[in-house]
């Protein structure tokens, strides 16, 4: 088999459509420069997160050593390598949080979903997460729960969002 039949091979054609207009961005020499991108469109194809076989074809994909890849996905917080809920509650714990009491959000999640950062409730529903920073230090507290961001956040706020997701 030739290497482009074999890159056919390792996603489906709308991944590979997806991942090349990443890699289109880079010149034709630098396409590893696409990983990150890579990464998130296969995390999200696969419910929300990566494992080594995926990021293998991702290496593969990009013509990587599969170490850069797993280098990548496990410094930055986006990444997954365990399954997790259906909402992936991140929550921003860095000075500006911390200053305008994220710990009291952190505490009031812990108790209203009876769980602990890194850990899912029973139901599959929530993942919680801590994050360093998420860019929003002027909302603070705030979380990121899947790709949207909450601001000035107070624990009847964190009710009302939970209780609003599906």
């Amino acid at each position: 088999m030739n290497a482009a039949k074999d890159k056919s091979e390792l996603f489906d054609a709308k991944i590979r459509a997806e991942i090349d207009r990443w890699i289109a961005k880079y010149p034709a020499d630098w396409k590893q420069g696409a990983c990150m991108a890579a990464l998130r469109i296969v995390q999200d194809a696969n419910g929300g997160y990566l494992n080594n076989a995926l990021m293998d074809q991702v290496a593969a994909y990009l013509d990587m050593p599969p170490i850069a890849v797993y280098e990548v996905a496990t410094f930055y917080s986006m990444y997954e390598l365990k399954p997790v809920g259906r909402h992936k509650i991140c929550v921003c714990t860095n000075v500006s949080c911390m200053l305008n009491g994220c710990d009291r959000i952190v505490d009031h999640l812990r108790g209203k979903l009876g769980i602990g950062f890194g850990e899912t409730t029973a139901d599959g529903r929530f993942t919680l997460k801590e994050v360093e920073c998420l860019g929003a230090c002027g909302g603070a507290p705030m979380l990121q729960i899947d790709k949207k961001y909450y601001e000035n956040l107070t624990p009847e706020l964190v009710d009302s969002i939970l209780d609003g997701l599906e």
